[in-house]
Order: structure tokens, then C-alpha cells, then sequence
């Protein structure tokens, strides 16, 4: 990698994942870069945000407290019900 040019690192000014400009190499590692999208300078972050991403059940769970007001198990609510 050269000095300005463009690499995808995560902005935490935008939240997000965004194109940034290289301005600082160390060898062959980029140290610093420049977000495209609101010019904020800060190290390199190999695109990691620094939180954890949700499993499919936190997930499920999160999306479930939003429509129901609280939060519950999703294995105590979708019990298969027994025919007989």
C-alpha cells in the first residue's frame, strides 16, 4: 500500500464502514488514514469497530423486545405445540 490510497476501515465519526485515504505507512503497514467522508484523521483499525457482532439469537431476541415491550427467551416462546 502507497500513501493515498484508498482502504476500507471504520470511521468513528460516521458509525460506519467508509473509503479512506492512507497518510501514514510504516513498512508495509498502514498506520494512519483519512475518512473520505468526513475528512477525520485516526490510526489504522483494520476495520474493527471494537464491539462484539450479535449472534443470530441476540439478534433475535433484540428484535423481539422492540415489537413485544421486554425482553424474553426465545426458547420459552416458540414451544411446538403437542397434537393429539
Amino acid at each position: 500500500m502507497r500513501l493515498g490510497d484508498t482502504i476500507d476501515d471504520h470511521c468513528s465519526r460516521c458509525k460506519r464502514t467508509t473509503d479512506h485515504a492512507i497518510v501514514a505507512v510504516a513498512g508495509d503497514d498502514v498506520v494512519k488514514v483519512v475518512c473520505r467522508t468526513c475528512n477525520a484523521e485516526h490510526k489504522y483499525r483494520h476495520n474493527k469497530t471494537g464491539k462484539k457482532e450479535m449472534t443470530a439469537e441476540q439478534a433475535f431476541q433484540k428484535v423481539l423486545a422492540s415489537v413485544t415491550g421486554h425482553l424474553t427467551s426465545a426458547v420459552t416462546q416458540h414451544r411446538p405445540m403437542m397434537v393429539t
